[in-house]
């Protein structure tokens, strides 16, 4: 039975916060692969300063590249309009076979916010949430009953919003994201408008 988890997200930009959150992800539950989404239009996110999709996939791409159980899937970006959840999941249900176990990625502070999500009923049945601890978060009690996996990943306290703030200010951002993917936002100027 293959076992795989789909990774969704804004990714503006991806840095290792993401890449630990999925390699840790793989490891516990023994994944065959993790597929990076990146959103081509983030239902919930209001960014003030949003890299375009197809900045966010390639920086993806570079990130992932080197780790044969990593993907990237540019299916939201195919699709257009708001990227929701419930229709990834749908995609990717129909794309493998039954057998396959299918979960879903998301950080625990996510976990308060299900509850808003696009026929969120439906998506649980489609897939099995896997919540990565986030560092300062505590998930209130009432969520611990709504149905997912809590995995334990090595504390890593970087945010996209960090890195864009770092740019925007001139500041160095090595050791924060992918070498390739620091290279490829200086190559293309992003982050820099404020």
């Amino acid at each position: 039975m293959k076992r795989i988890a789909i990774f969704g997200g804004t990714f503006n930009p991806v840095h290792f916060g993401h890449l630990v959150a999925a390699q840790a992800v793989k490891d516990r539950l023994r994944l065959d692969r993790v597929i990076f989404v990146p959103a081509f239009l983030p239902p919930h996110k209001k960014e003030t300063v949003l890299a375009s999709a197809t900045d966010r996939l390639n920086m993806v791409k570079l990130a992932i590249g080197d780790n044969p159980h990593f993907t990237c899937s540019d299916v939201e970006f195919k699709r257009k309009g708001k990227s929701y959840s419930i229709d990834t999941a749908i995609f990717f249900r129909k794309k493998f076979p039954k057998s396959t176990a299918l979960y879903f990625i998301i950080g625990a502070d996510e976990l308060v916010q299900l509850h808003t999500w696009k026929d969120i009923d439906q998506l649980l049945h489609l897939v099995t949430f896997v919540a990565v601890n986030r560092p300062g978060f505590i998930p209130p009690a009432k969520i611990k009953d709504l149905k997912h996996i809590k995995v334990e990943m090595p504390a890593v306290d970087i945010s996209s919003s960090l890195i864009r703030n770092f740019v925007a200010k001139g500041r160095d951002i090595r050791y924060l994201t992918h070498p390739k993917v620091v290279e490829y936002i200086k190559k293309r100027s992003l982050y820099k408008q404020r």
